[in-house]
């Protein structure tokens, strides 16, 4: 069975940082481009950072600079570090694993940003 774990979200002030986990089990895990993508209340959930299999990385515009993602074959392990914080990124954050038209979801993990 497929699942995809992830951890590390909660309550930050505005300037702060967290950073996001996510262990895909059930999968080839170094075959698969991992992203996060995050949806707030009222708006539909939007990508925010990818990996793939090469390592190569793309970002949305709202996290350039601020947001890292990486990953860690050995470990099994995709990884957002999210730096200066805003109000604004207060969201559910998904773990997504893509490989061709195949893609699975994780639960969700609550991003809460206080001004």
């Amino acid at each position: 069975q497929v699942q995809l774990v992830e951890s590390g979200g909660g309550l930050v002030q505005a300037g702060g940082s967290l950073r996001l986990s996510c262990e895909p089990s059930g999968i080839i895990f170094s075959i698969y481009t991992m992203g996060w993508y995050r949806e707030a209340p009222g708006k539909q959930r939007e990508l925010v950072a990818s990996v793939s299999r090469d390592y190569s990385t793309s970002y949305a515009d709202s996290a350039k600079g601020r947001f890292t993602i990486s990953r860690d074959n050995a470990k099994n392990t995709v990884y957002l570090q999210m730096n200066s914080l805003r109000p604004e990124d207060t969201a559910v954050y998904y773990c997504n694993a893509r490989l061709w038209a195949s893609q699975v979801w994780g639960q969700g993990t609550q991003v809460t940003v206080s001004s």
